[in-house]
């Protein structure tokens, strides 16, 4: 008998529950998700303000599209899977716009803001060492000397250490290789000199409606290369996003805002149902969702300074 590989696990599962304990307990008191995973006294200003997004232009069409799709499943959790999917955590939370995120501290995994534990027993029963030894997220468009992984195509190491990341370090699915190549060329994309010398920004609903609108391009892209894996993946990332703007109108006197981002949701996971049952209008389907977003979209701009993207309404709400 593993007594000693049976006390591990049983440490783990034990520090597992407790950190589900705090989140749901965090959930519960904590207009936003995200909030639950930076310091209280960060919350306000960093979920008011986001880094500019530094992603080179390149005029190939057929890299574009792998872009939008790594671009896409960058910001899911479903692409992590494991406790990350359940804690609602993406690439994108450590790193935001495919930056850094100085203000991230996610219980049992990081030590100060801005350090996440990549070999923490919390996510991954492959590279868990059970030592506490957290390291500072670094910025994926920073100088190239920084950054620890090639980012040649040939050598394919980007590649590697985002499939590595995904099922060893986080337990995920095994990622389809259109996925994985996009993942690799999203991030290749990302360069200091693409970035303007302030790149912050607002939080704004209309960023998020483009994260919306660019998952569903990115659902078609895959489809046309028949891969509808990862078509059900970029659905999954515009149900993400719309799950973001639908709590920030849960604010009194926006319940009808609510209602028309389920009702929106909702066709979105019976496209998903379409997908996996091979229905050949799967593609009608999706230009059709895009082509009725104005529609439910407007109440949600007009009504957009009585929900939590306005920032004075989001920190009182942090405040109670």
């Amino acid at each position: 008998m593993d007594r000693g590989g049976q006390a591990g696990r049983f440490l783990t599962g034990a520090l597992l529950a407790a950190t589900c304990f705090a989140l749901a307990a965090a959930a519960a008191e904590l207009p936003l998700r995200a909030a639950r995973w930076l310091p209280p006294e960060r919350q306000a200003y960093a979920l008011a303000h986001a880094p500019g997004e530094c992603l080179k232009p390149t005029g190939d069409a057929q890299a574009m599209r792998r872009i939008a799709i790594g671009r896409a499943a960058f910001r899911t959790p479903l692409l992590l899977g494991g406790q990350a999917a359940r804690a609602g955590l993406s690439c994108d939370s450590c790193h935001r716009n495919g930056r850094g995120n100085p203000d991230f501290r996610f219980p049992g995994l990081s030590g100060a803001p801005g350090t996440a534990d990549v070999t923490s027993s919390l996510m991954s029963s492959h590279r868990g060492d059970g030592v506490g030894n957290p390291t500072a997220i670094p910025d994926l468009a920073g100088p190239a000397q920084r950054l620890k992984v090639s980012r040649d195509r040939s050598s394919r190491a980007l590649e590697t250490f985002v499939h590595g990341l995904i099922v060893e370090e986080f337990d995920g699915p095994e990622p389809a290789p259109l996925t994985l190549d996009s993942i690799a060329e999203y991030v290749r994309t990302l360069s200091p000199g693409a970035c303007a010398s302030s790149t912050e920004r607002r939080i704004a609903l209309a960023a998020y409606l483009a994260d919306a609108g660019e998952a569903m391009r990115a659902a078609q892209y895959a489809l046309d290369a028949h891969d509808p894996v990862t078509a059900r993946l970029m659905l999954a990332s515009a149900r993400t996003t719309l799950g973001m703007i639908d709590e920030r109108y849960a604010t009194p006197g926006l319940a009808r805002d609510r209602q028309l981002i389920g009702a929106a949701d909702l066709e979105l996971a019976a496209i998903q149902k379409a997908i996996d049952a091979g229905d050949p209008n799967v593609s009608a389907r999706i230009a059709a969702w895009s082509a009725r977003m104005p529609r439910w979209t407007a109440p949600l701009e007009r009504d957009e300074a009585l929900s939590l993207f306005n920032a004075e309404r989001l920190a009182a709400a942090l405040a109670h």
